[in-house]
C-alpha cells in the first residue's frame, strides 16, 4: 500500500495510488454537491456498491442507482460525508478508506469503511463494499466505535458544510 492520509493529497497525482485517491475524493465531492452526473462520471455502468445488511434495496448495482442513492441522502437526509483516512495500493487498482456519513437532517453520524476496486486505468470505480464502524442504532445521534476517542486521533467532530435543504 502506497499511504495513509486523512486530508489533502500530498503525492503526485501521477502515480497510480494518487490517481486512485483523487478519484475517491472526486467521487466525495460529487457525493457532499449532490451532483448526479458528477456521481455517474465517477463510476463504469456497470459499478456496484455493497453495503452491510439493513439498507433497503442494497446493492446499489449500475452508476445511476448508485449516483440516485447519494442524491436522494443528500435531499432527504441531509448528508454530508467527511474522509478521514485513506490508504491505496501501490498499483492504484485497490484502497481503502475511513469515512464519517453527517445525516444532518436527521442529527445522525455513521462511521465506517470502505473498500474500491477501479478499472484498468484508474478512471473509474468498478466497486464499493462499505463496512460500518458498529451496527446502526437509530436510538443513538452517533454510530461511531465503543470508546474511540475520534477528537485525539483527528477525526472530524461537524459536517464539512452547512446542511442543505431537503425536500
Amino acid at each position: 500500500m502506497a499511504r495513509a492520509s486523512g486530508g489533502e493529497m500530498s503525492v503526485p497525482p501521477t502515480t497510480p495510488a494518487a490517481r486512485a485517491e483523487a478519484l475517491i475524493r472526486r467521487y466525495f465531492d460529487a457525493c457532499n454537491a449532490a451532483d448526479r452526473a458528477g456521481l455517474m462520471a465517477c463510476f463504469t455502468p456497470d459499478a456496484v456498491h455493497y453495503f452491510p445488511p439493513g439498507l433497503p434495496g442494497a446493492p446499489w448495482r449500475g452508476a445511476e442507482a448508485i449516483a440516485d442513492g447519494w442524491v436522494w441522502c443528500v435531499r432527504t437526509l441531509g448528508s454530508r460525508w467527511t474522509i478521514e483516512k485513506v490508504l491505496a495500493g501501490a498499483d492504484g487498482h485497490e484502497a481503502v478508506i475511513e469515512w464519517t456519513h453527517w445525516k444532518t437532517g436527521v442529527g445522525q453520524v455513521l462511521r465506517g469503511d470502505e473498500w474500491y476496486i477501479f478499472n484498468h486505468d484508474i478512471t473509474r470505480i468498478s466497486e464499493i463494499r462499505a463496512y460500518y464502524a458498529s451496527p446502526v442504532d437509530r436510538s443513538s445521534p452517533v454510530n461511531a466505535l465503543h470508546d474511540f476517542d475520534y477528537a485525539a486521533r483527528g477525526y472530524h467532530l461537524a459536517p464539512p458544510s452547512a446542511p442543505p435543504k431537503l425536500d
